[in-house]
């Protein structure tokens, strides 16, 4: 189980369903797609010596990271027309102000981050393997550990906060069944408007939330036996690939195919960008 598709389950079974079970296509906006180029250029910046690791640096490095994230995934292609495309151009251009946010929160010439882009697994008494990538982990002398991650919108209101904390909780709460130490801080950095969010868990809480992941395992288990996963409308509806198979808007869901065998489900790029 990742966080991303706890938090699908969360939101919606339904949605659950079409991107874990049918595992429906889903159009990557150009949001989406430049969130994954800013964070391929911020794992690519903290690879150079500390001296190096300037704006202009990040914004010569923009290029290269779409290039290489275009041939990865084929599906990014088709964003623009052609590399002289003027859009692309502003696409860039936008990636770059971006980067400018992210520089405006902290100087990374300051410090050495302990891991970047970290695959984290972990498997609960249950037996739930618990996996996500995690985008940084700092840790100090005296072993105090922090966990970062970009967002490349803006700082969300009170539901979307709830959102980014349950995704920075699981990555937590997995470092601390790795390493035996609850991290210090758990850290969100919202480029778009250059605001970041701290947040300090502790032993009790991380407990707590254990609990809820393998409640939530178990609800999906149970929807997975029986293909009952019920949509549940919301506004975030409005966002969603998978109206015209919905139920909620007078469509129809394909076939059940039966629940697979247990899968990790590893976040995409994309779901590490809202």
């Amino acid at each position: 189980m990742s966080p991303s598709r706890a938090g699908d389950f969360k939101q919606c079974p339904l949605l659950y369903r079409f991107r874990a079970v049918d595992r429906l296509p889903e159009v990557p906006t150009r949001a989406q797609v430049r969130g994954t180029v800013v964070h391929a250029v911020l794992e690519d910046l903290f690879g150079l010596p500390a001296g190096e690791r300037t704006p202009e640096v990040a914004k010569n490095l923009l290029g290269p990271a779409w290039e290489r994230v275009r041939e990865e995934r084929p599906e990014f292609a088709g964003l623009f027309d052609s590399a002289d495309d003027p859009e692309l151009g502003e696409w860039l251009l936008s990636a770059e102000g971006l980067l400018d946010g992210y520089f405006e929160l902290e100087d990374p010439r300051r410090f050495e981050p302990d891991a970047r882009e970290l695959l984290v697994e972990s498997e609960l008494p249950s037996g739930v393997l618990l996996r996500g990538y995690v985008d940084r982990v700092d840790v100090a002398p005296t072993g105090e550990i922090r966990v970062v991650d970009y967002k490349t919108g803006a700082a969300p209101r009170l539901v979307g906060e709830a959102k980014a904390l349950f995704q920075m909780k699981f990555y937590a709460l997995v470092l601390w069944k790795l390493r035996g130490v609850v991290p210090r801080q758990l850290r969100l950095m919202y480029l778009a408007d250059k605001q970041a969010l701290a947040y300090t868990p502790d032993e009790a809480e991380l407990t707590r939330f254990e609990r809820t992941l393998e409640a939530i395992w178990e609800a999906i288990l149970r929807a997975g036996r029986t293909g009952d996963f019920r949509p549940n409308p919301s506004r975030l509806c409005d966002y969603c690939d998978h109206k015209a198979f919905c139920p909620a808007f007078d469509g129809t869901p394909p076939p059940y195919p039966g629940w697979p065998e247990p899968d990790a489900s590893v976040e995409t790029p994309l779901d590490r960008v809202d």
